[in-house]
């Protein structure tokens, strides 16, 4: 076999070895049979709730093991034709396999990433903050930057994206926001990007176009829907109000209609000010310090389990997940799966696909990659 075809031959295997080890093979096919079964007892419709919570672990373990199944057998078959071409010396076919091929490692790879979003929130909306780390208008501009990247990827993936928060920064860019991201699996994807991002570029700011690093941190934590239990004992709550800040004219508020509440136990802080109403952004905040107190179970969760797990660190060096360089040379690299871009351009533009699959497998496999940082 050509060595262009074993190597998507190869990949497309990687994926099913992947899928397979995610879904514990014998366990998910034990627990659609179980849940098959319980959709045909009569019983369950009399909780819709359970029924609904039912029907959507059923559906998502179905498509899985469906696409699985389906790209083995294709897999068997394209394989079958291309050595059966090669026998007879069709190179005519022979290409047509190998484009079949590519087409279906393609595939495999968007069927693997879907599956691997089948955490208890995954599919839920996503809030993401950012932050800038010290070094004033160079991180704030960072930031800002930041703010526009996983707004771009949202807009291509058709999400609909609101500003919930926002802090501007004193000469350009953002000291902090936070962004509502409304889609399916919003979060599911969103989730690896937790942690600090650093930049590397010459300074539109300095006068002696020096090169400078910057920092912003990123945390991304689900919105919480009814089917998620989070008690919240208003006891522990110091609720504060403040006026608004702005781009101007229509956008400040004359009265403190902003909120941030802050959780005694955990030193959880949330705030709103993008609705007018205080009584509109204390719903909006409320709604954030579940998702927060929720994110926070999730990880106390992945790290009994030892999973990988992204948490809020130091806004510095020695705490990135992600670098971006754009002078002297052009590179991205994440430092947790290796994976690069030679176009920072596409990436700041929302190309973050790629990065976000690795790191979905990674936290799969629990393979740690030993990758150096870019200077």
């Amino acid at each position: 076999m050509r060595a262009e075809a074993q190597a998507y031959v190869d990949q497309v295997q990687s994926a099913l070895a992947l899928l397979r080890r995610f879904l514990d093979w014998d366990r998910a096919l034990a627990r659609l049979d179980e849940l098959n079964a319980r959709v045909e007892d009569q019983a369950l419709w009399n909780d819709p709730r359970q029924a609904q919570e039912v029907m959507r672990e059923r559906r998502r373990l179905d498509e899985a093991i469906a696409a699985t199944r389906g790209i083995e057998r294709e897999l068997s078959d394209t394989v079958e034709l291309a050595e059966m071409a090669e026998a007879e010396g069709d190179d005519g076919l022979v290409d047509d396999a190998v484009a079949s091929l590519a087409e279906l490692a393609e595939r495999a790879e968007q069927d693997k990433v879907k599956a691997l979003l089948a955490g208890e929130a995954d599919a839920n909306d996503t809030y993401v903050e950012i932050n800038s780390g010290a070094g004033g208008t160079e991180s704030n501009d960072w930031a800002g930057m930041l703010q526009r990247m996983y707004t771009r990827w949202a807009e291509r993936h058709g999400m609909k994206v609101e500003l919930i928060d926002f802090h501007a920064g004193e000469q350009a860019g953002i000291k902090s926001a936070t962004l509502l991201i409304k889609g399916e699996n919003a979060y599911g994807y969103a989730k690896t990007e937790s942690g600090v991002h650093r930049l590397v570029r010459i300074s539109p700011y300095d006068s002696s176009a020096r090169r400078h690093t910057s920092f912003a941190s990123v945390w991304v934590y689900p919105v919480v829907d009814d089917n998620i239990d989070i008690e919240v004992n208003e006891s522990e709550l110091r609720i504060d109000t403040y006026r608004a800040s702005g781009a101007g004219g229509q956008h400040i508020n004359t009265t403190d209609s902003a909120v941030r509440i802050t959780h005694l136990p955990t030193g959880i802080v949330v705030q709103s000010q993008s609705q007018r109403s205080q009584h509109k952004n204390k719903a909006e905040a409320f709604s954030q310090l579940r998702a927060k107190l929720y994110e926070a179970e999730l990880q106390r969760r992945e790290a009994e389990a030892n999973a990988q797990n992204a948490t809020k660190t130091d806004i510095g060096w020695g705490h990135q997940i992600r670098s971006y360089v754009l002078q002297p040379y052009q590179l991205v690299k994440d430092l947790r799966t290796g994976v690069t871009s030679t176009a920072p351009s596409d990436v700041l533009d929302g190309d973050l696909d790629r990065f976000m699959a690795a790191a979905l497998s990674q936290r799969v496999t629990g393979e740690k990659v030993d990758v150096e940082d870019v200077d």
